[in-house]
This record gives C-alpha cells, structure tokens and sequence, in this order.
C-alpha cells in the first residue's frame, strides 16, 4: 500500500487513472485510500482539485465498463473462479446475487463497499444485466463516490494539516506518509463497516420479503 500511494506522489494524476481504473478493472488494489491520499494533496497544493475529480470519474467510469466487458466475454464461471481467490464463496454468492436482483442499484452502491467494488463490473457482465442498466448505475456510483473519498482526504488535511506539518517536521517524510496512511485507513474502515451493514440489512430485508410473498402465494 505504502508503494501505491507514493505512486500518486510521486506520478500525480496519471498514478491516480492507472490505479482507479486497475480497481475497476477487477485488482484489488486499494482505490478509496489512493483517493483520499490524492484529496489530501490536492489540501497541500500538490495537486489541483478539478484534474482530480475529472482525472478519478474518467479511469472510474471506464475501468467498470472493461471490466462489465470481461465479464460479458469470460461469463459467470470464470469470474465466479477468479473471485473466490480473493473472497469467500459465500461472499461471492451474496454479490452475484445482490447485482442480479437490484441491477444499477447494486452497481452504484458497490462503489461504496470495498470488498465489492473491485468485482461489480465483471458480475455485471456476467449475470448478464443489461449494457444501459449498468452504464446508469456505474456513472452514478462514480459520481457519488469519486468526490466522497477525494473529499475524505481532503478533509483531513483541512482538520489535522497543522497537527501533520508538526509530525513531518519531527519525524520526516515518512513517519508524515504514515500518520497519513494510518489516519485514512481507519476512517475508510469505519465507513466500510457502516456501508456494509446498511447493505446487508437492505439484502436481509429483500430476502424476507421474497420469503413472505413465497409463503403468500402458497398459502
């Protein structure tokens, strides 16, 4: 993680597009740390807030849409094996059937969710949601989580930059790097967790509500 995010250091916005779009792609790299690493700079002035927003929703938006692309031409098997390396099968399944279910729904609010983000636009092609249906959901999941997690960064360095600057100073640039990285981590894990639960409950909701209609027809 330290390497990727002195990647955005060191290469600016062209660090931010290889990173955001090998995150859509299907990686699992670490996109909402490297956004909020990139509002951060934009707080210091290393960086220019517009080229950012437009530089992150751009490699966004198309990275999901190859990675939709993947999953339409590789199908649900080979998807379904290449994310079980990183998640657990249930996990997987609940995805699959979260996307198959709510469709743009699931797509926009999977930005928001770390462990699903990476694999939205390959479960999409591959469970076979329609092209319109996923491009809705994927440019307003971009346009709502790009300025959230670049604003994360920012946000920091507007509360805690006097209290950083006193840490460089005695410390250096890398106990700076990772009072940073540490101070960002915890936050997006916080949220994540927050995000998480909501999902759940609106899936656990869904599932009982089929459950009722099920019972009801039978009945």
């Amino acid at each position: 993680m330290p390497d990727i995010n002195q990647l955005i250091t060191d290469w600016g916005y062209a660090g931010i597009f290889l990173v955001v779009i090998l995150g859509n792609i299907g990686v699992p790299v670490p996109e909402e740390t490297v956004l909020a690493v990139a509002g951060y700079l934009v707080w210091s002035g290393r960086l220019q807030l517009l080229p950012v927003l437009i530089v992150a929703l751009v490699s966004a938006v198309a990275g999901d849409n190859f990675g939709y692309w993947l999953g339409r031409r590789y199908g649900r098997a080979a998807v379904e094996r290449y994310a079980r390396w990183l998640l657990k099968p249930a996990r997987v399944v609940v995805a699959e059937s979260f996307v198959s279910r709510y469709g743009a729904l699931a797509v926009c609010v999977a930005r928001f969710v770390g462990g699903f983000r990476f694999l939205a636009g390959p479960l999409a092609g591959a469970v076979g949601l329609p092209f319109r249906s996923f491009l809705r959901g994927n440019l307003l999941g971009a346009v709502l989580f790009v300025p959230y997690a670049v604003g994360i960064g920012y946000a920091i360095g507007y509360g805690l930059g006097p209290y950083m600057a006193h840490v460089q100073h005695a410390l250096g640039g890398i106990g700076h790097m990772v009072l940073l990285l540490a101070i960002v981590v915890v936050i997006v894990m916080v949220a994540w967790r927050t995000i998480i639960r909501i999902v759940r409950l609106g899936v656990i909701r869904a599932i009982r509500t089929r459950l009722r209609r099920r019972h009801d027809h039978s009945a």
